[in-house]
């Protein structure tokens, strides 16, 4: 239960944070000393599990169980005392409340002492038990199976190849992969590979793991060697031994295997055993975690070991029950290809189902079975071996990583997850531990690639400026998310994420959390909770097993009721609300309203207001000015529909509401007033649309430029030129549409933004030539040019000396692409799509040079189809 703890603990921090830093018209009535202290006792608990998390004790996690539900307790209380004076009752209960806070704080000193007097008793113990290391030293391996190794031959030769190269200089391979992808098994056929063996005089395979002892692993190989006798083992010291081993292993060429290394540290320990003979010796090293891998590269370089493809995976499954490349049985071809298909290209999971196969009855009737039921299998297979790898992985994350992953349950299996969207939920969850002078967007992303590193979130697509884009999870690890968060009581409401209220109670057919259809046989339970459009139904069992949606964060409502004030669900814990109607009905939408309630501001933790409505008119959405009052937001989308003025203040003599939180604002007709500026210092990404011609400056865009912090703008100017504004020096995204900017204009953005890294015209400019100049776009990685009327571009190699990526779509007037444009040393691709065939055939003419040149890393896509050179 730690890490529900640890959850709770977290959220609160964020609550309490809230609390101490209210909004102007949530100011609230509390005893400052007693939330600062309560605020200290929650960080030293979060701190007391971060930093003894990967030793709990059973007492421990009982303690830990009840800090989960106090400090759940503590939010509930909170946020009672916080709803009743939002709503302006009495504030009689204000003493209630610091009692109740006071037995908060007393159950919390209560557990902080049992923790650490377990903490202390169980150390004592750890520390009177002799480490037994399961890493074992050995000159040459057990006889491994060398049909595990189907699908992998190129690597294996690549690996071959990388460890007896002419370098004379000792360097380390570093191999990485997730657990059970196959690393180990490619070590133990390039340690058995016949030219390796014939290359170097020693070979030495030390099995390190998350548990080892250097002193065991040395003395048992040297031992096994005979350099050290059995008899003195006792009376060699760690210093002795590795004097030993650097003796054994001085001027022989050696090869040593460290499989499973899961720290830097771990190479530590042991380097200094390990002499640079200046002779072509190696080390080659297994690890889960990119951070381990990079370092001890040459050069940073490390071999990665990917997924089967589906071939590869029948193949192998084929070898394993067949003991041959292919079926000899052709019935059983197709399921068992979708078998295959199913584990998702994980070799252990692979072996694990062919071993099962290879046992069992080859009727279709049973294969059919188990490719229902694949995931089940390897699961439960050779005493679950697949999940115990993987659990090791799980194992050895800090704490403060463990709920965002385990938050990886909540999606569909092979589901591709927007890394944004992943954000908004883990920022949304209270997952996330503050770090000074960081958003919590910028330490989620942080928490994201280093769960990729260890090789849990598997990375599907990038971004063309080299951010993830898209995610997902290989399905036994899901498994293992939704074994442990289920332990941990972590995840209490499944598919709450995603919620669809029906307008009215007898329209809704289905339990919003298990989707089981509801007949009117069905007991049918209506969340009270929740108020106006907002009934979900829930049926008899769920309503049994998950008693806590009053903790709903995140909800999405669909197919809304309009021209009437919209009634919100009075979540006061909300932290994002999506508003969604995709209906295409009848003309009646041009007048319909979707008018958003005042009392919105009284969701007093909601971080993420998005609403997206099918028909995108000016004012179909009517959003209050109370908006403007809510200090927690960190996301407003309202699409092209406006955003009303801030209400002022200057009557009541108090400062505005600050949105210090901010970062993304999104809506049409935006106002770049003082007032708007003051309101938002920390925003970071802006879309806005203007579909009008504006008669004057109303709308203040010269003082764009005052949102010094912005980083990304997306700016539509329909039905007028846009003229004489000046962007932040701060922005490295810059997307400009329908702006009808003359491209001699470009000079002054080339110049005028330092800081530029992705740069998007999509039908935004006037004339017919573009010749850049040199000392522009100095940093621009990404050129998009979209639907642009641009018949001659001038451009050479010196004028976007750092382009990676170049985007042409719809340049139906365009003569050519400069040839010099692919002179430009860090481009990588160009993407063309729907343009004229001159285009084309000057990109494939620049390939053509470039292939000529030696140039292997420039690529050429032509309407989404990589082409090459004939």
């Amino acid at each position: 239960m730690a890490v529900a703890a640890y959850a709770s603990l977290v959220s609160l921090r964020h609550v309490l944070d809230n609390v101490q830093h209210p909004a102007r018209r949530h100011r609230l009535h509390r005893n400052t000393n007693q939330i600062q202290s309560l605020q200290e006792k929650v960080e030293f608990l979060q701190g007391f599990l971060e930093l003894h998390s990967q030793r709990i004790s059973p007492e421990m996690d009982d303690q830990a169980k009840q800090l989960a539900v106090v400090a759940d307790e503590a939010d509930d209380i909170i946020d009672f005392h916080v709803v009743n004076q939002l709503h302006e009752r009495s504030q009689d209960h204000l003493s209630s409340f610091c009692q109740d806070i006071d037995n908060i704080i007393e159950k919390l000193d209560s557990i902080t002492e049992k923790l650490t007097m377990v903490n202390e008793e169980w150390v004592d113990v750890q520390e009177q038990q002799p480490i037994v290391s399961v890493s074992v030293g050995s000159t040459a391996l057990p006889s491994s199976d060398k049909n595990t190794m189907v699908g992998f031959d190129e690597r294996l030769l690549q690996v071959v190849d990388e460890l007896t190269r002419d370098e004379s200089d000792l360097q380390i391979l570093p191999i990485v992969g997730m657990g059970g992808i196959g690393k180990t098994t490619l070590a133990q056929n390039a340690f058995d590979y016949p030219y390796i063996v014939n290359r170097f005089d020693i070979r030495i395979w030390f099995a390190i793991s998350q548990q080892y002892s250097v002193r065991e692993i040395l003395l048992k190989y040297l031992i096994n060697c005979k350099k050290i006798k059995a008899s003195a083992a006792d009376e060699v010291d760690l210093a002795e031994l590795g004097e030993c081993m650097h003796k054994l292993l001085f001027g022989k060429r050696y090869l040593i295997v460290l499989d499973d290394l899961w720290s830097i540290k771990a190479w530590e320990d042991f380097k200094s055993s390990f002499p640079d003979n200046r002779n072509g010796s190696r080390i080659l090293v297994t690890t889960r975690l990119l951070d381990v891998a990079r370092p001890l590269g040459f050069d940073n370089h490390y071999l990665t070991v990917n997924f089967l493809d589906e071939d590869k995976s029948w193949d192998l499954l084929c070898e394993k029950v067949f003991a041959q490349q292919s079926c000899p049985h052709p019935e059983l071809e197709e399921i068992g290809r979708e078998i295959a298909k199913g584990c998702r290209g994980l070799p252990l999971a692979i072996v694990i189902i062919g071993g099962l196969l290879s046992k069992s009855n080859r009727t279709r009737e049973y294969w059919k079975f188990v490719e229902e039921n694949v995931t089940s299998f390897v699961k439960s297979g050779y005493d679950e071996s697949c999940l115990k790898i993987l659990y090791l992985s799980y194992n050895s994350l800090p704490i403060h990583l463990k709920p965002c992953f385990l938050y990886m349950r909540v999606f569909p299996e092979d589901d591709s997850i927007q890394a944004s969207k992943l954000i908004k939920l883990w920022v949304s969850e209270g997952f996330l531990k503050p770090v000074e002078g960081k958003s919590l967007e910028e330490v989620a992303e942080e928490y994201l690639k280093d769960l990729t590193d260890r090789n849990l979130i598997l990375i599907r697509k990038w971004t063309r400026s080299g951010r993830i884009k898209t995610c997902n999870i290989h399905d036994i690890l899901r498994e293992l998310c939704f074994r442990e968060s289920n332990r941990e009581h972590l995840i209490r409401v499944p598919k709450t994420q995603y919620i669809s209220f029906a307008r009215r109670p007898e329209e809704s057919h289905a339990c919003f959390l298990c989707s089981h259809k509801l007949s009117r046989q069905n007991k049918i339970h209506l969340q009270q909770a929740f108020a106006g459009v907002a009934s979900p139904s829930i049926c008899e069992d769920c309503n049994n097993v998950y008693p806590n949606l009053d903790r709903l964060r995140w909800v999405k409502v669909f197919e809304l009721v309009y021209n009437q004030s919209f009634t919100f669900p009075h979540h006061t814990k909300l932290r994002c609300l999506e508003v969604n109607d995709y209906r295409c009905h009848d003309e009646y939408w041009i007048t319909a309203k979707l008018l958003l309630p005042s009392t919105i501001s009284l969701l007093w933790n909601l971080q993420f207001l998005d609403v997206d409505l099918v028909y995108e008119f000016y004012d179909m959405l009517v959003v209050p000015s109370e908006v403007w009052e809510m200090p927690k937001l960190r996301h407003l989308k309202v699409g092209v529909h406006r955003l009303p003025d801030p209400l002022t203040n200057q009557s009541e003599g108090q400062d505005s509401t600050v949105l210090e939180n901010l970062s993304t604002l999104s809506s049409g007709a935006f106002k770049c007033s003082e007032e708007v500026v003051k309101r938002v210092p920390n925003l970071k990404e802006l879309h806005a649309t203007y579909m009008e011609f504006p008669q004057d400056d109303r709308y203040s865009l010269n003082n764009l430029v005052l949102l010094d912090k912005l980083e990304s703008l997306y700016f539509a100017y329909y039905y007028s030129h846009l003229e004489n504004i000046t962007f932040p020096t701060s922005l490295k995204k810059l997307d400009l549409s329908a702006c009808y900017i003359h491209w001699d204009k470009m000079t002054i953005i080339g110049s005028s933004l330092p800081n530029l890294e992705v740069f998007k015209l999509c039908d935004a400019t006037s004339g017919q030539e573009w010749n850049p100049i040199e000392g522009e776009f100095l940093r621009l990685k990404t050129l998009s040019i979209w639907d642009c009327y641009l018949v001659r571009w001038g451009a050479e190699d010196v004028h976007f000396p750092n382009l990676q990526s170049l985007s042409l779509k719809e340049m139906r007037k365009l003569e050519e692409i400069p040839l010099s444009i692919g002179d430009i040393i860090t481009l990588q691709s160009i993407h063309l799509d729907k343009c004229s065939e001159s285009v084309i055939s000057s990109a494939m003419e620049i390939l053509n040079v470039q292939r000529e040149n030696g140039n292997e890393s420039l690529h050429v896509y032509v309407d989404g189809k990589q082409v090459s050179v004939s």
